[in-house]
């Protein structure tokens, strides 16, 4: 909560405060961090495992509704909500079974059990995929980027924090300009007003 607080607080300059006292022609740019996201497999997700030497056993999987795939030797295993790496120490462990020493990689190749939303004055409204990284201007761009009569000044980002909604205000005229990155969160909602005249 701290760190969303900075982050509120710091948004807020930026649309208060026209600038800061720095030379001509000297940029300065501030980010903010990736967040924390829980990257845990969901159902539809599709990864590959390899398994070294076992060209047999390595294969693409999608995650089921119930969160489970079906591995050969192995049968039916649970993986939603493990990350990649416990997915790969988990079939590593019952591989131990069949194999002297199974050597398991597991790579994510699609998300699709985390989305990100957006509505109002964008090009193509409607539902994305999330992916581990993605910032506010990348979200918008891959519906195809704001309209004409967006309100670049005051985006806004709703999103569910400890059981609550909130919602954060962004000027995309900032992002536009380099001068401010801004990390989403599964299950975050992009709403882009249509601007005043």
């Amino acid at each position: 909560m701290r760190y969303l607080g900075r982050v509120v607080l710091s948004l807020l300059g930026l649309l208060s405060v026209p600038g800061c006292p720095v030379s001509p022609g000297v940029v300065v740019r501030e980010a903010t961090p990736p967040p924390h996201v829980d990257m845990s497999l969901g159902p539809d997700d599709v990864f590959e495992v390899r398994v070294y030497g076992e060209p047999e056993l390595t294969g693409t999987y999608r995650v089921s509704a119930e969160g489970a795939i079906d591995v050969p030797l192995i049968g039916r295993q649970i993986v939603r909500g493990q990350t990649t790496a416990q997915v790969a120490d988990a079939l590593t462990e019952r591989l131990k079974a069949f194999l002297k020493a199974p050597q398991v990689t597991v790579f994510l190749k699609e998300v699709h059990s985390k989305k990100v939303v957006l509505i109002g004055q964008v090009r193509s409204p409607g539902t994305i995929n999330y992916v581990e990284g993605m910032t506010l201007e990348q979200a918008v761009s891959m519906v195809g980027g704001l309209t004409p009569m967006a309100a670049r000044e005051r985006v806004r980002v709703t999103r569910v924090a400890a059981g609550k909604a909130e919602t954060l205000i962004v000027n995309f005229k900032s992002i536009a300009e380099g001068s401010l990155t801004f990390f989403l969160q599964p299950g975050d909602t992009i709403s882009v007003d249509e601007r005043l005249f």
